[in-house]
């Protein structure tokens, strides 16, 4: 796995919701001890995926470049990725 930026808190609403940097691969982790909804929305804003990411758990995530991610709270942080 390649790192493509700076791991950060991610977007709490669909308005603060990132691509992180366009990748297609998103690492993400729930750093709280409280399960939480991510959701990935299009580039209008449009839901096209939520799940459930567990308190502790890390994730992968595969999106469209344009697809957005964000989450119930902001101790879910994520950074773009390049996995093999």
């Amino acid at each position: 796995m390649r790192v493509l930026g700076s791991e950060a808190a991610c977007g709490t609403t669909s308005g603060a919701a990132s691509t992180f940097g366009e990748t297609d691969d998103v690492r993400l982790v729930n750093t709280g001890s409280t399960n939480r909804l991510v959701t990935i929305t299009d580039s209008s804003g449009n839901t096209v995926a939520t799940f459930t990411l567990i308190a502790g758990e890390v994730t992968f995530v595969r999106k469209a470049r344009d697809e957005k991610i964000f989450a119930a709270h902001a101790e879910v942080l994520g950074v773009g990725v390049v996995t093999p």
